[in-house]
């Protein structure tokens, strides 16, 4: 098995990028494997290490299709739905609390935050 190389930060050479600064180029890696390594240093843990793909054999992102749009929207709709009183919360359900704040956090005195 080769090793990779492994470079300091901000000292990669050219044409070598992260995932996301492939997708600010609209590129994906494309099924290539890592071409190097980028380590950060710090005090008293290990590097941050960021792997690095070639650029000139990235691809360029999927078009997002019509069913890849409602498969998004349904997705995001499941996340906005609480499974106890079955109603759009209108913000993603937090899975800490497994429900909408009025169901997990129900008001004593029965009134539904009217002032």
């Amino acid at each position: 098995m080769a090793t990779l190389p492994i470079y300091r930060w901000h000292l990669a050479p050219d044409g070598y990028a992260t995932r996301r600064q492939l997708r600010a180029r609209d590129l994906r890696p494309g099924g290539q494997g890592v071409a190097a390594q980028l380590e950060r240093p710090r005090r008293r843990r290990g590097p941050l290490v960021a792997y690095l793909y070639r650029i000139d054999l990235a691809k360029p992102v999927r078009p997002m299709t019509a069913a890849r749009w409602a498969a998004l929207a349904k997705a995001n709709t499941a996340r906005r739905t609480c499974p106890a009183c079955r109603r759009d919360a209108g913000y993603v359900i937090p899975t800490s609390l497994g429900a909408c704040v009025p169901c997990a956090y129900p008001d004593p005195d029965g009134s539904e935050g009217t002032t």
